[in-house]
């Protein structure tokens, strides 16, 4: 009882942060408040004895939660509009909690965050807003560090109005994948090592681990030996914004790969078949 009261006081301590993540993640007053109503419930469905920064924790939960939220939102084509996002704040019952909120997102920059990818956005606000490293980033949007970084960097790029780099650019990006894609089916061991980064990492989750994956392979020459004559039933995809790819079977996706490109060479490839956090990401599959 006694534990219990604590983390009630330490949740209310941590609210109105809890709820400015929240905002500039949902641009949605009424939707904040929701997500932070489901951090405090999922508080109280944990063991937290091991948990060294609450407020941390606390904040990973709700980034979570508004990333579910997001994805589902963008399945169902409903982002609101500035007019929405000006009523949300202009009627909240708190008038100077409602004034901070204007303040400090500002209604033109919800506008631009509505155009990124849920994942970006998460990992934008996360770090720009919040100065959270991306090693803690990583597992909240099932990307890795390196992965999160270049989330960011193109979120931040996109909210700043300035150019994309030519590898943040969709075409470019496809032309990068789809010559390691042509390279893998073809078997052409020098094709893969020409788009390979020398220091590349392929990582793969826990449920691509157990289908017979490697948990983590560096370097040029181990990843293009890996992909070798492989990558029969892969496409391009657009996974979450980015190009990488999916494998699907029997009309099923199975698999994706997350590549993480910078100046013109693959640097990370992330293999992600756990069906939670493939359901959880907005995959568009190209023509080749």
């Amino acid at each position: 009882m006694r534990e219990r009261k604590w983390l009630a006081e330490q949740f209310e301590a941590n609210r109105t942060h809890l709820r400015a993540v929240a905002y500039r993640m949902l641009g949605s007053s009424a939707e904040a408040d929701d997500a932070v109503q489901e951090a405090w419930l999922r508080l109280g469905r944990s063991d937290t004895s091991a948990v060294e920064n609450l407020t941390g924790w606390l904040t990973t939960v709700v980034a979570r939660v508004c990333l579910d939220m997001l994805r589902a939102r963008k399945t169902r084509r409903e982002e609101p509009t500035v007019e929405e996002a000006a009523e949300t704040v202009a009627g909240d019952d708190d008038s100077e909690r409602a004034a901070l909120l204007a303040d400090s997102v500002g209604l033109a920059l919800l506008v631009v965050l509505q155009k990124l990818a849920p994942a970006e956005r998460v990992a934008f606000v996360l770090h720009d807003m919040f100065d959270l490293p991306f090693e803690d980033i990583a597992p909240v949007i099932g990307r890795s560090p390196v992965a999160a970084r270049q989330l960011a960097s193109r979120a931040r790029r996109r909210v700043q109005g300035g150019p994309l780099n030519p590898d943040e650019d969709v075409a470019r990006q496809r032309q990068v994948a789809a010559a390691f894609l042509a390279a893998s089916r073809d078997g052409n061991f020098d094709g893969l090592l020409a788009v390979l980064d020398p220091e590349v990492v392929f990582r793969a989750d826990r449920v691509a681990t157990q289908m017979g994956g490697t948990a983590e392979i560096a370097g040029g020459v181990a990843v293009a030996q890996t992909f070798k004559g492989r990558a029969r039933a892969a496409r391009l995809a657009l996974i979450d914004g980015a190009v990488g790819l999916a494998v699907v079977l029997q009309g099923r996706l199975r698999i994706l790969l997350e590549l993480t490109i910078t100046d013109g060479k693959i640097i990370a490839i992330d293999a992600i078949a756990d069906p939670e956090q493939l359901a959880r990401l907005d995959v568009q599959i190209l023509t080749d």
